[in-house]
């Protein structure tokens, strides 16, 4: 079950309108005291944080350290090349092949019989 949307009447608007000035003058009399902000409100967008040129080339730096010592002593081109997956070799097929026509051979003998 719905419920009915309901619409302020125009006093409750001119109400609401009365108490944001209010909130609003508070907050600029809280500024003028203080000098400083309004605290921001719940869910506000935070500014992000960012790393320096500096901290980010000692991480880049870092980084390639990390690789260096994986690939150490194994230069690129000495890497064998890798295989790749879901594909036969040649002599792989004639294998299965050759005992897939064994197969059918042996069907067709028990076939003739």
């Amino acid at each position: 079950m719905t419920t009915p949307l309901t619409i302020p009447s125009v006093q409750q608007l001119r109400r609401a309108i009365a108490i944001k000035e209010q909130i609003q003058a508070l907050e600029n009399e809280l500024v003028s005291l203080t000098g400083a902000a309004p605290a921001a409100a719940p869910g506000a967008s935070r500014k992000k944080s960012t790393r320096s040129a500096a901290t980010r080339a000692k991480m880049a730096a870092a980084q390639k350290a990390r690789w260096a010592k994986l690939n150490r002593g194994t230069p690129a081109a000495a890497k064998p090349a890798r295989k790749r997956k879901g594909q036969l070799s040649p002599e792989g097929r004639a294998r299965i092949v050759a005992a897939q026509k064994a197969r059918w051979a042996k069907r067709k003998a028990r076939k003739g019989k």
